[in-house]
């Protein structure tokens, strides 16, 4: 009996708190910063790094680097960190693509510790992998391989303790362990995987150098795909089938909110917000919703914000899209308000300051009352937005499908300033941006996407906003 109810108080028990970055925007607030540093009063562009890549995920800071996920020609993966302060040419100081990343990555990383957890796939494709790298880009620590159709992992993961939470579309929520993982049946921590990668690379590296010797023409050079291919344990698996979760999920204490959609094409999913227990991965409450939730949820306090749009990330869809925004009760899933919007709302809001900021394919930028829905502010951007905001203090940073980036004050609602990418003498490469700002030691951090729009298949950019 006793043991028992220990075990019952245990699985009770709230978990760690969210270290900055170890889940989607920063925080479950979603705010796109954690340092609380401004950006500039007047932008300038610091840095640019051209690529043929297309920048859908939010950017994520690293140290000194700011991690971004690509995708090439053909949907090729690549997970790439930049410098943050480069000294004169910017290149990245890791990347990562095939052969060991073998499906298209949109999803922003997130930091546990000294490692980075990210997902690949993305609808076009079925099953998928979540990975385990060093921070620093070094050899891989573990793989998730999770099979199925219409299974992939395009939202960022959650971490808190030692558990990572991860949406995989078809495949609903996974609970996975983070800190050990087993090779041939037997598990290892961190340290010893790391290791142990360590020690196939030289074994592998040494290989290489006598086939070199014997025949250098025909000598393959070593991959990281040969290394130890280390898998850590699913703790529980929730909505396999049933749901559709791509957006990233939210954990706070121990509850884990997850946003599902509803597939019309497929016929698949289901509409509505879950809160599951983050132990035991066991349902506490579900709220239907009207229309899919593709940016998740956004949480402060009691409160859940989720945003949703009836249009997925589909220029030429714009017409006729149509958003809402709900408060939830995080106790009881009870709605607190409801309120619509004459656009699709792609991204998460941003809590701050006691309100729920967000933005809209309308080219609007709103704030509604946490408390109780009525609007505060309303910024009009003049050109649809995907992206989700960023906020720190009283300010709003947004990004446009024209490229612009608009800082507005959160209560007036008017321009602090305007930075157009594609006219910038130091840029000169238009772009949409569908992965949001995110701020970081008072500077600004965005890459653009041309898969779609009036600049399809032309190069893209990643750049780095600041003061002179």
């Amino acid at each position: 009996m006793f043991l028992r109810v220990f075990i019952l108080m245990l699985l009770a028990m709230p978990l760690a708190a969210a270290e900055p970055w170890s889940t989607y925007r920063g925080n479950p607030q979603r705010s796109g910063n954690t340092d609380g540093k401004v950006g500039p009063e007047k932008p300038t562009v610091l840095w640019a790094y051209r690529s043929q890549d297309h920048f859908i995920a939010s950017p994520v800071p690293s140290a000194d680097s700011v991690i971004f996920s690509g995708l090439g020609a053909f949907n090729r993966p690549n997970m790439l960190a930049l410098p943050i302060n480069p000294k004169k040419v910017v290149e990245p100081t890791w990347t990562r693509t095939s052969p060991y990343l073998k499906l298209p990555t949109v999803s922003s990383p997130a930091i546990s510790g000294k490692t980075l957890i990210f997902g690949d796939g993305m609808h076009q494709t079925d099953g998928a992998v979540l990975h385990c790298i060093p921070a620093d880009g070094s050899m891989p620590l573990w793989q998730l391989t999770i099979p199925g159709e219409l299974v992939h992992l395009e939202g960022s993961p959650s971490v808190s303790g030692n558990r990572v939470y991860m949406g995989g579309g078809a495949a609903g929520v996974l609970c996975v362990e983070t800190d050990k993982a087993a090779i041939d049946g037997k598990e290892y921590d961190l340290p010893t995987l790391s290791k142990m990668q360590g020690e196939k690379w030289k074994e592998l590296q040494a290989k290489f150098e006598v086939e070199k010797k014997k025949d250098p023409d025909f000598a393959i050079p070593p991959s990281d795909d040969q290394l130890h291919k280390a898998k850590p344990k699913i703790l529980w698996q929730q909505g396999s089938q049933k749901w559709h979760v791509d957006a990233p999920v939210n954990v706070v204490g121990d509850k884990v909110i997850v946003a599902s959609a509803f597939l019309e094409k497929e016929k698949v999913g289901d509409r509505a917000i879950y809160c599951l227990n983050a132990a035991t991965g066991d349902q506490v409450w579900r709220a239907a919703l009207d229309i899919n939730p593709w940016g998740g949820a956004a949480i402060e306090g009691d409160t859940v914000i989720v945003t949703s749009s009836t249009i997925a990330y589909d220029p030429k869809a714009l017409k006729g899209a149509k958003g809402e925004i709900v408060a939830l009760d995080l106790a009881k899933g009870t709605v607190l308000w409801k309120k619509e919007v004459p656009g699709g709302v792609l991204g998460c809001a941003a809590i701050a300051n006691g309100l729920a900021v967000f933005t809209c394919s309308d080219g609007k930028v709103r704030a509604f009352s946490l408390k109780d829905g009525e609007r505060r502010m309303l910024y009009d951007a003049k050109a649809p937005i995907f992206a989700p905001p960023a906020v720190v203090g009283d300010t709003v940073y947004a990004a446009d499908l024209k490229g612009i980036v608009h800082a507005i004050d959160l209560k007036s609602g008017s321009a602090k300033w305007m930075l157009d990418l594609g006219n910038d003498p130091l840029v000169k490469s238009p772009g949409m941006v569908y992965g949001g700002i995110m701020v970081h030691d008072g500077k600004l951090f965005l890459g653009t996407c041309n898969l779609e729009g009036p600049n399809v298949r032309q190069g893209t950019v990643v750049v780095c906003i600041g003061a002179k």
